[in-house]
């Protein structure tokens, strides 16, 4: 049997797929042209309306002439047999190491506690990067995310497993080690333990190798603030932060439940500015909140005029099943098609000038 597998979404769903195809490889042929497997795997991204409706138009394309498997995380925010009845199996975030279970004989597995996957190999995409997730889940209630639902709460995995599975990656030639989750500011609280403590260790292991710190929301990352800022002094350390407003406007950001204030973020921007002048500062933007004023979204342009991050991630707000902020009254499409070519154009206009990009 060839299989193919199309991921969407993060860095840590990337991760999940190397996963699953380092666990099928021995048995079945991995291969990377769709046209000749006779199975594809679709791991799948729950984000945003947009891309579940790419993901269940590529599926209903592909179930025609392919035996199609489905996992990720949107098999847990909607009903993927009521929408596409003829999927071979379903599989959530929490069933990839029984993917040869899930094969042969097709079957849909679910499971409500979280798996270890750490230290289980990779059939990594890039051979220079090694993906590494350094836990699953988070602390966050954001309102709009349906992340959260698919992933569940916070689970880290221990230092010396974590340190053990980037050794094995730089032993494998990786030059870039990417730390990965859906919240790296909070790794560690669960287990007595955080991020600086656990990048302490890591820069310890010999070899010539870079690691590249991912997202951090702004109210955990200003717990261990002074400790990071230390850490990330080392010459092993990508100077690039990811860390997400999602808006300029006090009064969204409390709809939203985003625990962070404006000066808490501008303030962590600045304090890493200062100590590293050539930082990459990437953000994330969500435009048309149902709540979000025009006066709100003018708060988030001014801001973005202000800090200028060299990477910004702008989304219009999608409407997520079981979230928070699903049975919203949604401001109309064109507002918010507008509030975002606004932002957009001021992105384009100013990062011309801007040459620090990771």
């Amino acid at each position: 049997m060839k299989i193919f597998i199309e991921t969407y979404g993060c860095q840590s769903n990337v991760a999940d797929s190397e996963q699953i195809a380092a666990l099928l490889k021995d048995k079945y042929e991995i291969t990377n042209n769709e046209e000749e497997a006779d199975t594809i795997i679709v791991n799948s991204c729950s984000v945003k309306n947009k891309t579940q409706s790419k993901i269940l138009h590529y599926i209903r394309e592909k179930i025609k002439i392919k035996n199609v498997i489905v996992g990720g995380c949107l098999t847990k925010t909607i009903d993927i047999r009521k929408h596409i009845p003829e999927v071979t199996a379903v599989f959530d975030t929490n069933s990839i190491s029984k993917i040869q279970n899930i094969l042969e004989p097709p079957k849909d597995i679910f499971s409500s506690e979280k798996e270890s996957r750490i230290n289980l190999p990779h059939l990594r995409k890039d051979k220079d990067i090694g993906i590494i997730n350094i836990g699953e889940g988070c602390l966050n209630s954001c309102t709009f995310c349906a992340t959260k639902l698919a992933r569940g709460n916070l689970r880290s995995y221990r230092i010396g497993d974590i340190k053990r599975e980037v050794k094995t990656a730089i032993k494998e030639g990786c030059k870039k080690i990417y730390l990965s989750s859906q919240d790296n500011g909070c790794y560690g609280f669960d287990i007595n333990s955080n991020l600086p403590e656990l990048i302490k260790e890591i820069i310890t292991l010999e070899g010539d190798y870079l690691i590249r710190i991912g997202m951090m929301n702004p109210w955990h990352l200003n717990k261990i603030l002074p400790e990071l800022i230390e850490v990330y002094k080392s010459e092993k350390i990508m100077k690039f932060l990811h860390i997400p407003v999602q808006s300029g406007s006090e009064k969204v950001l409390k709809d939203m439940k985003r625990i962070h204030t404006v000066k808490n973020f501008t303030k962590t921007v600045e304090i890493f500015r200062k100590n590293f002048p050539n930082i990459s500062i990437a953000t994330d933007i969500i435009i048309g909140y149902p709540t979000e004023t025009e006066e709100d979204f003018q708060l988030t342009y001014d801001l973005i005029k202000k800090i200028k991050p060299e990477v910004l991630n702008i989304s219009m707000f999608s409407s997520r099943q079981k979230t928070k902020a699903h049975n919203l009254k949604q401001l109309k499409s064109e507002v918010t098609k507008e509030r975002s070519k606004k932002l957009i154009d001021l992105y384009d206009e100013y990062k011309v000038s801007i040459k620090r990009f990771i």
